[in-house]
């Protein structure tokens, strides 16, 4: 069975997140849920950076230590995760005693080969990110990043020399051009921080006691990026050593490693240079996406914070779950509201799919108590039909492939739309009036049947728990990718369940 590796950023674990950092979460489950439907073993990493000023100086504010403070953030995660019905493999905590040991070889393997060195750093530090900058890459003179004002630091640091690895990364770059999704993600970093050549990487300080302490000089810990970015590896089981765990030599390279755009550059410069420097080789792509505002970037200041668990006590865990997978396009940033989580929630859910389902079940049952007779009585806009549902399958593929989540949902709505639509054309209805019409009623209420399943199983990725009540409604556990190979697998004879609504449209001025 081929492997595939997918992890997502390890968020600051400096509190609780908010819906936008959840969405690289929800699609990284669609995705490795979709891959396993497709026969893929598949692992799915995700976790918490607990390391840094920002959570040492969190943990002072709340009167805890650190650890006590990063344990009880890293239970609150965990709670929002199981809320959005995320299934992931493994949860990595860089305050994990392995990682830990792992990570100071790794330090201490790079200072041996040369690759570190003492210096002192002087320049724009930006607190929140943790972040060093050159005037050149400020905006308006605040941080490129979160926008926050930035402070003179001076501190006697180790570096990592980047310069050592410049023109590899140039050259993998050039030759791997779909290594970054998207492209122009991709320019935005080569232009800004690696066409005109790499800056040396801090990454130790002298100022922060929570951190990994630096092997060679107890009087440094590790700053930020080679205690963060070595968890896609170290949880894998990796040995500096060359005795890394056969998980490692299974699943890496990762498949997929999803990032928000603001830390693309991390991982499209320093992430690469490490591995380079370890001798070992890259993931094989970066998806960075864009992000979700509320009107504007959601920060607590200004107050346009939504969470996901307050979301899904209103709505649902499925109807979240399919806003955020598909109202993000690949490139630009997107809203969400809760009008506009309504909005979707009524017109794919509600009228589209929900009521496609109800009628549906409550046509076999009502013109046939549940058992079909026929499904042999074929008019020409049935093969039509047939054909729209059986290409539904490439065209979600093919959008999965290329991680345009958007997309593919938006291929499996719209033949469902087509389905609906079919209803109108057949005008089942009419043809049970007519006693000679009742295989062709039979045939129409058959295709609908099949479709829905179809339609299910290309769905269920996006809405796990929506896609076993239909399943229970249709009376089938013929679930599986190859099923949906060619049409008409559902079996004829199968008695269908009671219809019952999937979802009730929600009135917008209640909300």
């Amino acid at each position: 069975m081929e492997k595939y590796y997918i992890t997502t950023a390890i968020d600051y674990a400096s509190g609780k997140g908010h819906i936008g950092n959840y969405y690289e979460k929800v699609v990284a489950d669609v995705l490795a849920r979709f891959r396993k439907k497709q026969g893929y073993d598949v692992l799915f990493q995700l976790g918490l950076d607990e390391h840094g000023e920002k959570v040492q100086n969190k943990a002072k504010d709340a009167g805890k230590t650190p650890q006590e403070f990063v344990d009880e953030v890293a239970e609150i995660t965990k709670d929002l995760l199981k809320g959005l019905n995320i299934q992931y493999d493994v949860f990595a905590r860089t305050t994990d005693l392995n990682h830990k040991r792992v990570v100071k070889n790794i330090y201490q393997k790079l200072y041996d080969q040369g690759d570190i060195y003492k210096g002192h750093y002087e320049g724009l530090y930006c607190r929140p990110c943790e972040s060093f900058f050159t005037e050149t890459q400020l905006i308006d003179g605040k941080c490129p990043d979160c926008g926050r004002e930035v402070v003179p630091t001076k501190e006697e640091a180790y570096f990592l020399k980047l310069s050592n690895y410049e023109d590899k990364l140039k050259n993998h770059l050039k030759k791997n051009l779909d290594f970054v999704i998207p492209v122009e993600r991709k320019n935005e970093i080569y232009n800004g921080f690696i066409k005109d050549g790499l800056r040396d990487l801090c990454i130790s300080r002298t100022s922060v006691d929570w951190g990994v302490e630096i092997p060679f000089d107890k009087n440094h810990t590790s700053y930020v990026w080679i205690d963060a970015l070595t968890n896609y590896i170290t949880f894998l089981g990796y040995d500096i050593d060359g005795n890394s765990s056969q998980r490692f030599k299974d699943f890496w390279p990762a498949n997929v490693q999803m990032v928000g755009k603001d830390i693309l550059r991390f991982h499209l410069i320093y992430w690469p240079c490490i591995l380079f420097a370890l001798g070992e080789e890259l993931p094989k792509q970066l998806f960075a996406h864009p992000w979700f505002l509320n009107d504007d970037k959601m920060s607590k200041s200004k107050g346009n914070i939504l969470y996901s668990d307050d979301l899904i006590e209103k709505y649902g865990v499925d109807p979240i779950r399919l806003y955020l997978a598909s109202e993000l396009p690949l490139v630009s940033d997107s809203n969400i509201s809760e009008d506009l989580i309504v909005e979707k929630f009524n017109s794919d859910l509600a009228n589209n799919y929900g009521n496609l389902v109800n009628r549906t079940i409550s046509m076999v049952n009502k013109y046939f108590d549940g058992n079909l007779i026929s499904k042999s009585d074929i008019e020409k806009n049935d093969e039509d039909f047939i054909k729209t549902v059986l290409d539904t399958k490439k065209l979600v593929e093919k959008n999965i492939d290329e991680l345009k989540f958007s997309n593919a949902s938006k291929e499996i709505f719209a033949t469902l739309r087509r389905c609906n639509k079919y209803i109108d054309e057949t005008t089942p209805w009419i043809l049970a009036k007519d006693e000679n019409k009742k295989d062709r009623l039979s045939t129409v209420l058959y295709n609908l049947l099949e479709a829905i399943r179809i339609c299910t199983i290309l769905l269920e990725s996006f809405v796990p728990e929506t896609a076993q009540k239909v399943y229970k409604q249709l009376n089938t556990n013929l679930i599986s990718f190859d099923s949906i190979n060619s049409f008409g697998n559902y079996p004829l004879e199968t008695k269908v369940g009671e219809a019952s609504p999937l979802f009730v449209r929600i009135d917008n001025k209640a909300v």
